[in-house]
This record gives C-alpha cells, structure tokens and sequence, in this order.
C-alpha cells in the first residue's frame, strides 16, 4: 500500500477544507514547496497535489507552484484541479508531474478521459469525491446526477486503471476513512482505489492494509498536518519495519 501525502494549494498556501467546504479553510503553511519537500524527507515517496483555486476555476491556477514542487523533489507527483482538457494533461506531463488526475471532466466529458487514457495510459487517474456515494462535481460544489460506483465502472471500461475516491464528507474531518465504501467501490467496479478522506491516525492506516484487496494506497492530509499520524511511523508500519504495530 502506498501513503500519499497531501498538499492541496489555495491562494499560493499549503492548506485543508473540511468536508470539501471552501467556508472552512485551515491554512497549514505558507509555502507548498517547503511542505513537500519535508514529506519527502520524511519518507513519502509519491505526493498528491490538488489546485483548489483550479477546481473552482475550471482551469489550473497554481501551475508555477506545481512546476516547483516538481523541481524541488525527486518522488512522484500526482496532481488533480481544474484539468479540463488535453492541453492541460500534456503541460502538466511535460512539466514533470507524473499522474494527472481528471475530477469533473469524467461526468461531463467521458470522451477525454477516453483518448487522455489512450494517449497517456496509466498516466491517467479519475478523482471520484461523492457525498452519500453521489459524485459530486466543480470543486464538490454540484452533484454530478450518478453515483460513484456507477462512473468507476464507466471509468475502468474507458481504461482508466485506478480511481481516488473521496467520501467528502469525512475529508478533513479526522473521523475515519470510509473503508467500506472504499472497498466496495473497488470491488464493484474491478478497479485499483486509493482511498482518500477522513484518516485520522494509525488505527486507519492498519485497517486499510488489512481490507480486502484491490486498495492500493491511501492520501493523508489533515492527520499529518494536525499531527495526529506521523509519516516515518506509519511508512514504517505499511512496509513492516517496525513501526506501531497493527
């Protein structure tokens, strides 16, 4: 299982939502750069980058930060917000990012996903963020009209080979990955999941390797800023070196 720290972008600072609500910001840093570079030297080895400020736009907002984050660390970069066509996917594939993950665009134009899975193939993922396992779209500012099992499986007929899922509702709430709807989804759909929304400490990240397969990672955010999870600790745990034992 991979442990994916997160570092969402609003206004050029490192912070969280709580429940996808742009109304309940914490700003955790002032500099991304600086934050991803601290999760890489603390272990992560793949970092999950949102534009929050490019999910509301339609549009990528914070692309000289993306790019920096991209020059100032040597591990992986998945970076999802307001990617909305093909010239977007090859600018930010060409800046160095190594997965571009597509959010509103896979209810509202499942042909892009489509031929952005052909040209670009495992380079692709589909961010699925649902409430009540309807999707929601635009910065989880609307409903997309179809439930989150229904476009996983939309998705893995068109090639996309993994999905991010997040139950909104828990997403900075430090309350507990939803595991079950995780699974299910994952089940359902007979595609890799990385589960997002609501990890709080290690009790989650031991339930996670323990659920059945077809998880294959996990993205922190709040516990490693609020510190309720260490990262060392729980890469220590996930590759059996040692650290809190499950």
């Amino acid at each position: 299982m991979i442990l994916f720290p997160a570092i969402d972008i609003r206004g050029g600072k490192c912070v969280r939502l709580t429940e996808g609500r742009f109304d309940r910001e914490t700003v955790f840093a002032e500099n991304p750069v600086e934050m991803a570079v601290r999760w890489q030297s603390e272990g992560g080895e793949f970092l999950h980058i949102v534009d929050l400020d490019g999910a509301l736009a339609g549009k990528p907002v914070n692309f000289a930060i993306i790019k920096a984050i991209v020059s100032a660390v040597k591990v992986p970069v998945q970076v999802g917000g307001g990617i909305r066509n093909l010239n977007t996917i090859e600018s930010l594939l060409s800046a160095g990012v190594n997965r571009v993950i597509l959010g509103s665009v896979a209810v509202k134009q499942p042909d892009l996903v489509t031929e952005a899975c052909r040209r670009y193939r495992e380079k692709i993922v589909v961010g699925i963020d649902a409430r009540n396992g309807m999707v929601a779209v635009e910065g989880w500012g609307k409903s997309g009209g179809i439930t989150a099992v229904e476009l996983a499986s939309t998705m893995a007929k068109t090639g996309v080979e993994r999905i991010i899922f997040t139950d909104i509702s828990r997403d900075g709430t430090l309350s507990g990955v939803n595991i079950a709807a995780s699974v299910d989804l994952a089940r359902q759909a007979n595609i890799k999941v990385i589960a997002s929304g609501g990890v709080k400490d290690m009790t989650d990240i031991c339930a996670l390797q323990s659920a059945p397969s077809g998880i294959e990672g996990v993205i922190v955010g709040k516990a490693l800023y609020a510190g309720t999870l260490s990262l060392p600790e729980a890469l220590k745990t996930i590759r059996g070196e040692g650290g809190s034992p499950c």
